[in-house]
């Protein structure tokens, strides 16, 4: 539920900030501010999936409640994502060098530098001060206290931007106490865990042994192309207006992401337990009602995004016109894109519990290339539609994997069991677009309370439809859902009854 409030949080930031931006800056700038931030995102390819690798393999130790080992895989980790850090410092100097060159757009370098260099600090605190830390946190069970650091951040950027917007402070002035305030959080994870936790770190080792450690070098190439191959394709062979479009687009389906994350953050933590103590029969059950509770979230979620994004861009850039905004075949083809990306979630939170990189790295590598190699071809003839077909084709050939390796290999299940509820998933989709399309065939709407009022209809016809087809086709499941939370919250209220929840 923190998780989830935080999430609330981070799609107010993201639409408060980028359109302050857009009104006082211009699309150039919004354009330009976007693609350092994809270009500084880069230097996690130097992390070689190392931390989700590191996530695995806290789960033993925490099982085990091996204190020792927990910190000695923190140091180990600490020292390996500090040389990360150093290696950021290099690469942000490059990109000060590089970027006003490739950047097709008539601003000063001084300025253009100048932005690089306030964007990395966030980053670059990250990996210095905190990322072996939050891995810990996320692998105890307790993300509260990260979603709460993040949400305290976040809230406080928002003042911040809009305070210094009115004031009339530079773009540069305004990214650079943005990065400060985002650097905060590294250092709070950093003294909360060393607060709360009692490990001793100096007879800890910084040599601990790290299994798979470049296993997930390929899942994690495949994940930064996914999140940064489109801008940085739109950088090169387009414009930064272009570059616009697209982050505006992107932060509807972000903010969907996140949404959506929020019901899959800790749940690999449960499963990574599950794992280590070898309860199979408990894993089996436990996810086959977790991916159908799961799936018909996803279903109502980007089914509404679906029909409702364009109508949403209208609003958002009501007024903006050195920038054509409303292109709604792209905007279809991005929500159909992370909706593929969504229905692989839970497989591959499964596959990441049970540390299986190496064996899942080929179709990892397979996706990456594909995305990369479309995304240029049709990005020639088609622009922003080509970049969004081609990772649209990148996602789906790595969901079917995902399901296809959770189940025979995991699970030890037949693959039908998940195939069905995807279909199931998409069959409700498309018959509901369909209908859907009587709502948003109406006028775009001239302002947000138009269209909260059609978001709200079109989002209570679809979750009624959604949830009326899921508990007619799966009775029993949706029994046992209900069971769950039953059971969860009568749980929670007897440990804050017994003192046990602070």
């Amino acid at each position: 539920m923190t998780n989830l409030l935080l999430q609330f949080v981070i799609i107010i930031y993201g639409f408060v900030v980028p359109k302050i931006i857009i009104e006082k800056f211009g699309s150039d700038v919004n354009g330009l501010v976007a693609s350092i931030t994809q270009f500084l995102s880069y230097i996690t390819l130097f992390e070689s999936g190392f931390g989700a690798v590191v996530k695995a393999v806290f789960y033993k130790p925490i099982a085990n409640k091996d204190m020792q080992s927990i910190a000695s895989v923190i140091k180990t980790s600490e020292k390996f994502f500090r040389r990360i850090a150093l290696s950021f410092v290099l690469y942000t100097i490059v990109l000060c060098f590089v970027f006003p060159l490739i950047a097709k757009a008539d601003f000063d370098a001084i300025f253009t530098i100048s932005l690089v260099v306030v964007i990395a600090i966030s980053t670059f605190a990250e990996y210095f001060f905190g990322m072996a830390y939050r891995l810990f946190l996320q692998a105890e069970q307790k993300i509260y206290v990260v979603s709460l650091i993040q949400m305290i951040t976040y809230i406080l950027g928002i003042i911040v931007v809009v305070a210094m917007a009115l004031l009339g402070a530079s773009v540069v002035a305004i990214e650079l106490v943005i990065g400060l305030i985002f650097a905060l959080r590294p250092i709070l994870q950093n003294f909360y865990v060393k607060k709360k936790y009692n490990l001793n770190f100096e007879d800890a080792t910084s040599s601990y042994p790290i299994k798979q450690k470049w296993d997930g070098l390929a899942q994690h190439i495949a994940w930064m192309i996914h999140g940064n191959t489109d801008v940085a394709v739109l950088t090169i062979f387009t414009n930064l207006a272009e570059v616009s479009v697209y982050s505006v687009y992107h932060l509807v389906v972000v903010a969907i992401k996140k949404i959506i994350q929020s019901f899959n953050n800790g749940v690999d933590a449960s499963f990574g337990d599950m794992i280590a103590k070898k309860e199979d029969e408990n894993l089996r059950k436990k996810f086959s009602v977790y991916e159908l509770l799961f799936m018909m979230i996803v279903t109502i979620v980007f089914t509404s995004t679906l029909l409702l994004i364009t109508s949403f861009i209208s609003v958002y850039v009501k007024g903006v016109t050195d920038a054509d905004y409303l292109r709604p075949v792209f905007g279809y083809l991005l929500v159909l894109g992370e909706y593929i990306w969504a229905i692989r979630i839970p497989y591959n939170s499964l596959i990441q519990a049970a540390g299986r990189f190496k064996e899942t790295r080929k179709g990892a590598w397979i996706e990456a290339g594909v995305n990369i190699i479309l995304s240029v071809i049709l990005v020639f003839n088609f622009g922003l539609v080509g970049v969004a077909i081609g990772t649209a084709v990148a996602m789906f050939i790595r969901t079917v994997e995902f399901i296809n390796y959770a189940n025979k290999c995991i699970l030890y299940r037949n693959v039908r069991c998940s195939m069905l509820k995807i279909m199931v998933s998409v069959i409700i989709t498309v018959v509901v677009s369909f209908l859907g399309l009587c709502i948003v065939k109406t006028p775009l709407p001239d302002n947000y309370v138009d269209w909260i009022i059609q978001a709200v209809i079109t989002f209570l016809i679809i979750s009624s439809i959604t949830m009326l087809s899921y508990c007619v086709l799966y009775r029993k499941e949706m029994n046992d859902v209900l069971k769950m939370f039953g059971r969860l919250f009568k749980r929670k209220r007897s440990e804050i009854g017994d003192g046990k929840i602070e």
